[in-house]
């Protein structure tokens, strides 16, 4: 072998060194900073979990009512869960709904970017006798928050739907039809009422296979030429 062969040899042989200790190097790098930054999300998660049943403690103990529905509306207000479930014979609500956090993952080829964290949450509220409403949050598996994911994602496309029919459309068949034109039975709508210029529509929208169900009181303002409007949602203890 030649000395300038064996040169650059040499040369070529630095230069691949110098490579795959930069490659490592990043893969180390990379490693470290997207484990810190995913467990600054999850923390983040944790921390409005706490925060939202704080805020929704201090906000049933302020609300000055006793009515079922009206404080489904207050957890609804501050925790936006999907599933909101009341045992009277506890007083107590429980509340199911999944957090997200999103962080800025490093890769050295393209396709990074955010990437999101979710950890599903059940929160207690409960109130005995003479006392202040107390809270407790419970970190569950995703298993747990699939039927209220579901829920929440119908709800959507319940407001979709009722926000674009037509007020003459708006009947107790008309307004079923029009959620759940193949009769796959992810809603069953309990009753339509009609008072002068808003509309209010109360369904039963289940998860699949039925095995959680939530009701929602539907409510549309009218124009008055019988056009479409903005409808809102919020959940209720029964329709």
């Amino acid at each position: 072998m030649t000395t300038g062969c064996l040169s650059v040899l040499i040369v070529l042989t630095a230069v691949l060194g110098l490579v795959v200790s930069w490659l490592w190097y990043r893969h180390w790098h990379d490693g470290n900073v997207n484990s810190e930054r995913r467990e600054q999300a999850l923390a983040s998660v944790l921390e409005q979990a706490h925060a939202t049943a704080d805020d929704t403690e201090r906000a049933l103990d302020t609300s000055g009512t006793t009515d079922a529905d009206a404080l489904t509306g207050v957890i609804w207000q501050h925790s936006k869960a999907p599933v909101i479930a009341y045992d009277a014979s506890r007083r107590e609500f429980t509340a199911t709904a999944a957090i997200s956090a999103q962080y800025e993952e490093e890769v050295m080829l393209p396709g990074g970017g955010p990437v999101q964290v979710t950890r599903c949450f059940v929160f207690t509220y409960t109130q005995r006798p003479g006392r202040a409403w107390t809270s407790k949050v419970s970190e569950r598996d995703d298993d747990a928050c699939r039927p209220s994911t579901q829920i929440g994602s119908r709800v959507r496309l319940a407001l979709t739907r009722i926000s674009s029919m037509y007020a003459e459309d708006m009947t107790r068949a008309g307004v079923q039809n029009a959620l759940d034109p193949t009769e796959r039975r992810s809603f069953d709508v309990k009753n339509v009422v009609r008072e002068r210029d808003m509309m209010t529509v109360s369904v039963l929208v289940s998860s699949s296979g039925a095995a959680v169900d939530q009701c929602y009181r539907f409510t549309r303002f009218l124009r008055g030429d019988g056009g479409q409007r903005p409808a809102t949602a919020v959940p209720v203890s029964s329709c």
